[in-house]
């Protein structure tokens, strides 16, 4: 039987996550995921650094940024990975962004085929969705995809 190491190399690590060694680098320098120098100077990980990097590429997938990843992963004790508990919460911190995500997907692919709300006035519907650029007035940008309703 094989002993499953304590700790990784960063190409063990590497492998392992499926996450390339310049990542867990960038990920190191970000704070999101440590390591200790051995007396070579090599990075060495704590085999529960699997589980950060694991949710690190999760939350990424989705869309959450590093830098909301790295800012819910301090709120953790100190070199503590997420537990059963954690996920749970971690995970609803997010739910409302997550949701609020998949609206506008959901709109952009349901309603992007018709008028957006921009002004261009160049599709046929525009001029009876949006006649005379009334969505306009209510600022910049693709209104209706932004959320403002039909003027």
């Amino acid at each position: 039987m094989t002993k499953v190491p304590a700790e990784l190399t960063i190409g063990q690590l590497a492998e392992r996550s499926g996450v390339s060694v310049s990542a867990l680098h960038f990920y190191e320098r970000q704070g999101l995921i440590t390591s200790r120098r051995t007396a070579g100077n090599q990075r060495r990980y704590r085999r529960e650094t699997l589980r950060r990097v694991a949710l690190i590429r999760i939350a990424q997938r989705v869309g959450v940024s590093l830098a909301e990843i790295g800012k819910t992963l301090a709120e953790l004790p100190e070199g503590r990975t997420p537990n059963r508990q954690d996920w749970e919460r971690l995970s609803a911190a997010w739910r409302e962004q997550l949701n609020e995500r998949i609206r506008r997907l959901e709109q952009l692919r349901d309603d992007f085929t018709d008028c957006v709300g921009c002004g261009c006035l160049s599709i046929d519907r525009c001029v009876v969705a949006n006649p005379d650029d009334a969505l306009g007035r209510l600022g910049s940008g693709p209104r209706r995809l932004l959320g403002d309703a039909n003027p």
